[in-house]
């Protein structure tokens, strides 16, 4: 059973989703919030498996809320839902540790293979539509400090095989694409990608991407 705790300032939005989640036999929910405090406050206290957030709340909005619930370091993953399709909310959101972003107006079966997706881990925004956004905001992703790039320590975790894994993960690749071009079989990637997810301690394939810029080895297309 999926447990899922869903934060929206609007009564009829909040009943909408608790509908559609209890239509449902493996998704429940165990809690509502009305801010982005009672959010935070609520996920830790019930340890919802996924955390339906809008942006826009009265008080603590959902960037802040997410950034808060993540820092905990809980097993809750947050899914953002938001009226805005602008792409500064979803890189806010990516940045605040989501593990997902869809607009409110996603389809009912979407929003639901969604909240399954996150709930086991995965990520629903892809890692290409991430290199996008990233690319928007390239300079905010840059090492801080005088060092070159591409020195940061958490690539010290790397083998060589796998820092051109995480170069593959930064440009957006699926596994059939880094297996194409660097001559190996999609086993052996899905094997790489998960100690390279592992080593850098990254939620999911989006988070390594984030890692890719903030290392240095992803930079922004021209």
């Amino acid at each position: 059973m999926t447990t899922v705790l869903i934060a929206d300032d609007q009564p009829l939005q909040r009943l909408g989703f608790k509908m559609l989640m209890e239509s449902t036999a493996d998704i429940e929910v165990v809690g509502e919030a009305t801010h982005g405090a009672e959010a935070v406050r609520l996920t830790a206290s019930l340890h919802p498996d996924v955390v339906l957030m809008d942006v826009r709340m009265p008080g603590m909005d959902g960037i802040e809320a997410t950034r808060r619930i993540v820092a905990a370091g809980g097993r809750s993953s947050v899914l953002i839902l938001t009226t805005f399709d602008l792409d500064e909310y979803a890189y806010a959101a990516l940045r605040a540790g989501a593990s997902g972003f869809l607009l409110k107006d996603a389809m009912p079966d979407e929003l639901l293979a969604a909240i399954r997706s996150v709930s086991v881990g995965d990520a629903v925004v892809s890692p290409k539509l991430t290199r996008r956004l990233l690319d928007a905001h390239a300079a905010q992703l840059r090492p801080p400090g005088p060092g070159p790039r591409g020195t940061d320590p958490r690539l010290d975790l790397l083998s060589d095989r796998e820092r051109e894994v995480l170069v593959a993960i930064g440009k957006g690749w699926t596994n059939t694409e880094i297996a194409e071009r660097l001559t190996l079989s999609e086993s052996t990637v899905k094997k790489h990608v998960g100690r390279v997810l592992a080593k850098l301690e990254a939620r999911d394939r989006v988070h390594a991407v984030i890692i890719a810029y903030e290392t240095g080895l992803a930079r922004a297309t021209s």
